[in-house]
């Protein structure tokens, strides 16, 4: 059994910070100790504590999918034929290297993973669809085309 890591006790200042940084990630620290309400160097202390607990995983740019030529946003319901550790980690591992592939998660109930994949087209989500269908332990594959986002945060309440 894996020991459960301390977390860090988050005041409201970590929360604002961890609000501002989930807004806007490029912020500068002058201006985020500002909007926290305190000065920048303790402000830049507590940015690289909540880094170093893994609170912040990391900084990147939310490209545009369809901008860059990803028409298509996809979910797929994965069930396999076993649920061994051996096949579940193998699964993962397969997937982890197809780009196209930009979430999964193991699922309970009516599957066994859930899939966020992007596609270039109908024939590319085609061509994904029987990958996956092909693949090793694959016993159900189930797709679901997005239509339209109409909400899409980053983060989590804070």
């Amino acid at each position: 059994m894996k020991p459960i890591p301390e977390t860090p006790i988050l005041d409201s200042i970590d929360r604002r910070i961890l609000a501002e940084l989930q807004e806007d990630g490029r912020i500068t620290n002058v201006e985020l100790s500002r909007r926290a309400g305190i000065s920048a160097p303790p402000c830049l202390r507590r940015v690289r504590r909540l880094e170093e607990a893994g609170i912040i995983r990391g900084y990147h740019a939310d490209t545009d999918p369809q901008t860059l030529g990803w028409e298509i946003t996809f979910f797929v319901i994965v069930g396999l034929e076993s649920q061994k550790e051996v096949v579940l980690s193998g699964f993962e591992q397969m997937v982890a290297d197809w780009p196209e592939v930009r979430e999964c998660h193991m699922i309970r109930g009516g599957g066994d993973f859930l899939l966020r994949l992007v596609a270039r087209d109908t024939a590319h989500e085609n061509v994904l669809t029987q990958k996956l269908t092909g693949a090793p332990h694959v016993s159900r594959v189930q797709t679901l085309q997005t239509i339209r986002t109409s909400r899409y945060l980053t983060g989590v309440p804070l």
